[in-house]
């Protein structure tokens, strides 16, 4: 599914994940787009928690894939499907300020067409 997918031209798929070693948080966001490798990410940060972390690795995913030129369909693959739907909650919750930052993002991406979309699977980082 993700190979038929990843075959458009249109398409950008998202392989994000996030985790934490000594107080070290490690986000990890790779692009693809037609059946290939495009962008590879690597932030650390220090005393942040692994939810923030893999909100930052989401958030950078879609800011990167939204500026190649001709993507019309962004698909994110993550473990952390719960924090995606914490990206739509409207209520106030403490990692709020992250949330906003992707929302901003995916609002300047839907306005660049109408036809744009995105989709989030979810998928155990123990898959690899």
């Amino acid at each position: 599914m993700v190979l038929e997918s990843s075959s458009s031209l249109s398409v950008a798929i998202i392989a994000s994940d996030a985790n934490i070693k000594n107080n070290v948080a490690m986000s990890i966001a790779h692009i693809h787009t037609h059946d290939k490798l495009l962008i590879k990410t690597i932030h650390h940060a220090v005393n942040i928690t692994s939810t923030e972390a893999e909100l930052f690795a989401i958030k950078c995913g879609i800011n990167q894939a939204m500026h190649i030129d001709n993507i019309s369909k962004i698909i994110i693959i993550t473990d952390s499907i719960h924090m995606v739907k914490r990206i739509f909650d409207p209520f106030v919750y403490s990692f709020q300020v992250q949330s906003a930052a992707v929302l901003s993002d995916l609002h300047y991406f839907f306005n660049c067409h109408a036809n744009n979309s995105i989709k989030f699977w979810k998928c155990s980082s123990c898959l690899k």
